[in-house]
């Protein structure tokens, strides 16, 4: 199982399931970060709205917008990141340490916050000669050193090293911390003298440092963006003479791109439509439409979830919104708890690809694929995969309970459709507007936000106040939390292609019988692997920029490769044992994972069934185009 926010995704947040059962305890010291933090995502909606509005209406662009935007941006993630250690909301993977005895388990986990400790306190002084080495350069529009942007790295270092350093304190495990400092000490020690044979390995340090180490701390708890970071950081200091500031550069390189505005922004809205019922809204809709007919509630359940990730961008805050709405009836029809867990489960996996995607997004920034075109093709993929689940889902349903079942009246079908349509108009808004090049996906972000704000207000019954602040608090977490996995992802990379990796990895593949053909099949069994292990977005990081280019060389069209990787990665994002989309769903339907566990294997193979057919016929993913 793997960690992210306490809301869970990310929402992807959940783990043993620590983010359900552990309280999260905020230290009182960190309430102005969170003000601040607070305030920073405001700020940057506003310059992005103001923006558009000078662009649109006034054409007369506000030239130092992005500039205030971006600078907004990187501030809020770092204190995000830091906000998410304060609550434990750092994605990590836990379905090896309830495996141990308990005090190993302990132990390990213990062992994990000291390695966080060390790695951020060895980061800390080369952030703040970052910060300064930037201060020689200045903003083009506002003239600004840039270290005024820069400087969020070590603040946000330093408040995530202070909050680890306390946490480890508090555990009052002297005896482990010691050993780890000391077995720490002494490994580093000797890789230091070995480092010439190091040296002298050459790429076969690669599995040694990004493979077996990243691996055996993924396995004792550390939160995925530092098993990233500790990976290459070792790697960096003991098998190459690259210095470490280039690490620095890297991560903020990866978290700062201008693209990545709008992740924090459909988070935000994902929050919104869970404040508002206006996901719920479209549930009952579909619902007078669909409840008369065998499997009509699976078919709500499927179209629930297609049409209301389109608007939230969420799966943990699709599945909370269709689930409880929908599975008292269909229980009362015979469907067994489990089964529709599964159904939950794989129908999150089908709508990843709906926009807004926030995975669609990275993967547009990262890749250079426009996100217009992933967007647009989106629908498509997600429609294929819809149909193959409705069928599995029809036949499933043969002996449904139809008793007392009574077809809605013309009246209350209307009825539910003028209430849902404010929200229905959502999904297709964002689409049009992203696919038809009117609007960034970031500018459109900050303007479905605005929308669904005053059309929850107006029609929804609003937010109450004292929702206000955690929500926005909670998407800064949340945000942070995502983009730091994508920073310590991007020096991961980059280590990775700088070693020569990529070059030898194309030549390997190239070589290959079988041309584009067998590439696809090896990409979708990697993506498949790394989307139970890993999740959604580290592993797009990682081999996105390596595994593109060859595919462009095997003529392989973007859209269509991407749309292949990313169904691929979310199968495996919900395939037991280890993905953590399935214990989502299982934790939010409230169904043991052992009983899902043996009803989901049906629904997978439905899914790799569309995903063969999608890779397989390159039109559905560019028809659309």
């Amino acid at each position: 199982m793997q960690l992210t926010d306490a809301q869970a995704e990310a929402e992807l947040g959940l783990g043993g399931i620590e983010a359900f059962a552990e309280p999260k305890r905020a230290e009182r010291w960190m309430r102005p970060v969170e003000l601040v933090a607070a305030a920073l995502l405001l700020l940057m909606i506003v310059m992005v709205l103001a923006n558009v509005f000078f662009r649109y209406v006034l054409a007369q662009p506000l030239i130092w917008g992005d500039e205030v935007a971006s600078l907004s941006f990187i501030w809020m993630a770092m204190l995000g990141a830091a906000l998410a250690v304060d609550r434990h909301e750092h994605m990590k993977l836990t379905i090896f340490l309830p495996l141990m005895p308990p005090a190993v388990a302990r132990a390990a986990e213990i062992a994990g916050q000291v390695l966080v400790c060390l790695l951020l306190l060895r980061l800390l002084p080369v952030a703040i000669e970052y910060a300064y080495e930037e201060s020689y350069v200045t903003s083009p529009a506002l003239g600004l050193p840039m270290t005024w942007r820069a400087s969020a790295l070590p603040v946000g270092m330093g408040l995530m090293a202070v909050l680890m350093v306390l946490s480890v304190v508090r555990t009052r495990a002297w005896g482990v911390i010691a050993a780890t400092l000391l077995i720490t000490a002494a490994v580093v020690a000797l890789l230091w003298f070995a480092r010439p044979s190091m040296l002298a390995l050459g790429n076969w340090n690669l599995p040694l440092y990004l493979g077996l180490f990243v691996a055996l701390l993924l396995a004792i708890g550390v939160p995925i963006a530092f098993c990233f970071a500790l990976g290459t950081l070792a790697y960096m200091t003991f098998a190459t003479n690259a210095p470490v500031f280039v690490m620095i550069g890297r991560i903020d390189e990866g978290m700062s791109s201008i693209i990545l505005l709008s992740v924090p922004v459909f988070v935000l809205l994902g929050c919104i439509l869970d404040a508002t019922g206006m996901g719920r809204a479209i549930v009952m809709f579909l619902a007078s439409m669909l409840q008369h007919v065998k499997a009509g509630m699976s078919y709500v359940l499927l179209g629930s979830m297609f049409l209301v990730s389109g608007i939230s961008g969420s799966k943990v805050s699709d599945m909370a919104t269709v689930a409880p709405a929908l599975f008292p009836e269909m229980k009362r029809r015979g469907h067994s708890p489990a089964e529709m867990t599964a159904l939950l489960a794989t129908g999150a996996a089908m709508a990843d690809t709906v926009p807004p995607s926030i995975v669609l997004i990275v993967l547009g920034s990262v890749a250079g694929v426009s996100i217009a075109g992933l967007f647009t093709s989106g629908f498509a993929i997600a429609m294929v995969l819809l149909v193959v689940l409705a069928l599995l889902a029809r036949w499933k349903a043969r002996h449904e309970i139809m008793a007392g079942v009574r077809r809605a009246s013309f009246r209350d079908v209307v009825k539910a459709l003028i209430i849902a349509a404010p929200a229905l108009v959502l999904p297709f808004m964002i689409r049009s507007l992203v696919g038809g090049g009117v609007a960034t996906a970031t500018e459109v972000s900050t303007i479905a936000v605005v929308y669904a704000f005053v059309i929850g207000i107006v029609l929804y019954g609003g937010i109450p106040k004292k929702k206000l602040l955690p929500m926005l608090v909670e998407t800064a977490a949340m945000s942070g939390a995502i983009l730091l996995i994508l920073g310590a992802a991007s020096s991961m990379a980059w280590a990775l292609t700088q070693s020569g990796f990529a070059r030898d990895l194309m030549s390997f593949v190239t070589a290959l019988p079988g041309g584009w053909g067998v590439f696809m099949l090896a990409s979708i069994a990697i993506f498949l692997v790394l989307g139970c292990v890993l999740e959604g977005l580290p592993a797009i990081v990682l081999l996105a920029p390596i595994m593109f280019p060859i595919a462009r060389g095997l003529g392989i069209n973007d859209i269509h490769y991407a749309m292949v990787i990313v169904t691929a990665m979310n199968i495996g994002l919900m395939a037991p044992p280890i993905g953590i989309g399935f214990y989502i769903a299982c934790k939010i339907a409230k169904v043991p994972a052992d009983a899902v566990m043996a009803r989901i294997w049906p629904y997978l193979l439905a899914l790799l069934i569309g995903l063969g057919v999608i890779a397989a016929v390159p039109w559905f993913s560019t028809a659309l185009l």
